[in-house]
């Protein structure tokens, strides 16, 4: 059996996705037809890259435009989570940056967000971190659609597509960094909310419709989408808190808390034990939990923060507004006071991701 290289992967990815591309028998979308060529490169790559041969899993989404929180790819290696990849139109680059298309820049809006995200539209490979570019845009050697096996790579392919698969969170060792970290992923969580609720999701619908009759009246499905993400990044804080694994699943977290809060546990559960609900936002949830899992409250509540942080999200690109969240020694602020004052309090755009972290001492 001939020895893998990189040049015979992407040689055999441009022979695949130009038979694809050319094909007129074949219907749909350009960037589906890159899925098959595509999946095989990065196995080829990952093999290459020294994972073994099953250890990489591409978990593919059915296209749905109306989903802007939904990459094409879930990718784990090991069963592990350790990023998302989106697929483009071939000749639409790989800078989501410089996209003028409204769906794709409100999109990226969105996905920025994510930790690990690999863009590409056949032709170019880009890694972003939190929304920050990691290295250079890689650019194949060729034409996707009219090179076939002479597509070529750079040597700075595999460096790239190996730093997006090896991947881990990086455990935030200040409070600042633990607050800038939630307040990302609870926004994440949020506009993946919005989005079912604008596409009538049943089960989030009738939680929605709980929560004002229990709670807060007067909320729309945006207050809904916004308190909900509040409250389950809230949850899954108060489980780190208590030294409580997130691997397991958030199930799992809601059950072991049970044992020393069984108000947050419940709450916890109530808002995310529905299965719809947690296929429909598993963008989000499945990136808390990977994330919210390296936190160490014991080294987080050691730390003080001396300076005070911005108080505007456009200076950080995040809603953040006081770190009163993450200074307790003893863990996590108490969520009832802040759910209290939520009703007669409007949310501020800067506060929207916040009030939960926010605290008004």
């Amino acid at each position: 059996m001939a020895v893998k290289t990189v040049a015979s992967a992407v040689s055999n990815f441009g022979a695949s996705a130009k038979a694809k591309l050319t094909n007129v028998a074949i219907s749909g979308a350009p960037e589906d037809q890159l899925r098959g060529p595509l999946e095989a490169l990065l196995h080829d790559l990952a093999e290459i890259g020294g994972l073994p041969a099953k250890a990489i899993n591409l978990v593919g989404e059915t296209t749905l435009d109306h989903l802007k929180t939904r990459p094409d790819y879930a990718v784990t290696v090991s069963n592990a989570l350790v990023g998302f990849i989106e697929v483009k139109a071939p000749g639409k680059g790989a800078d989501p940056r410089k996209f003028t298309d409204p769906h794709d820049k409100g999109q990226w809006d969105k996905l920025k967000s994510l930790p690990n995200l690999l863009y590409t539209d056949g032709s170019a490979f880009s890694l972003w971190h939190d929304g920050e570019l990691i290295g250079k845009i890689v650019h194949l050697e060729g034409d996707i659609e009219a090179s076939g096996a002479k597509l070529a790579a750079p040597t700075t392919l595999l460096p790239l597509v190996r730093d997006f698969l090896q991947w881990t969170p990086i455990p935030p060792k200040t409070a600042k960094k633990l607050a800038e970290v939630c307040a990302r992923l609870c926004r994440l969580l949020r506009d993946e909310v919005v989005e079912q609720m604008e596409v009538d999701n049943a089960g989030l619908t009738a939680l929605a419709q709980d929560w004002r009759k229990l709670l807060f009246p007067q909320a729309d499905d945006a207050q809904f989408a916004d308190g909900y993400a509040q409250a389950v990044t809230f949850g899954l804080l108060v489980a780190r808190s208590r030294d409580i694994s997130l691997l397991g699943g958030i199930d799992h977290a809601a059950q072991e808390l049970r044992k020393s809060n069984s108000l947050i546990a419940t709450a916890l559960r109530l808002l995310t034990d529905d299965a719809t609900n947690q296929e429909a936002l598993k963008t989000s949830l499945a990136t808390l939990t990977r994330v919210l899992n390296e936190v160490n409250w014991h080294t987080i509540s050691k730390d003080k923060l001396t300076t005070p942080l911005p108080k505007s999200c456009s200076q950080w690109s995040i809603s953040l507004t006081r770190p009163c969240a993450v200074r307790c020694s003893s863990g996590p602020p108490a969520l009832l006071p802040q759910m209290s004052s939520w009703p007669t309090r409007p949310l501020e755009p800067e506060r929207s991701c916040s009030a939960f972290f926010a605290g008004s001492h």
